[in-house]
């Protein structure tokens, strides 16, 4: 069972669209932690932290989106696995 961490960003319409709970939503059902949140420039970040396969289906649920968003591209940066959450969480 690998688990490791991925910082990921979002770019498109992807704020004002419910993306951020449709995240948290895929992750908490994949067994992930970590958080999700706007920037300022319009994408969105997420760190994400599970098995990789589970890490790998989340990614692509979420690039999916809900109905209003559209994904135009999503950067994955794998890292070591730290075990530093106990959930999954918007962070506002």
């Amino acid at each position: 069972m690998n688990k490791v961490r991925a910082s990921v960003r979002f770019r498109g319409r992807v704020q004002g669209v419910n993306f951020r709970a449709h995240t948290q939503k895929i992750c908490r059902q994949h067994h992930l932690t970590g958080w999700v949140r706007n920037l300022p420039d319009g994408d969105v970040q997420a760190l994400l932290e599970g098995r990789e396969s589970d890490i790998r289906s989340a990614l692509e649920a979420c690039r999916r989106g809900p109905d209003a968003a559209k994904v135009d591209d999503v950067t994955i940066d794998w890292e070591e696995y730290r075990d530093e959450f106990a959930s999954f969480d918007i962070c506002r």
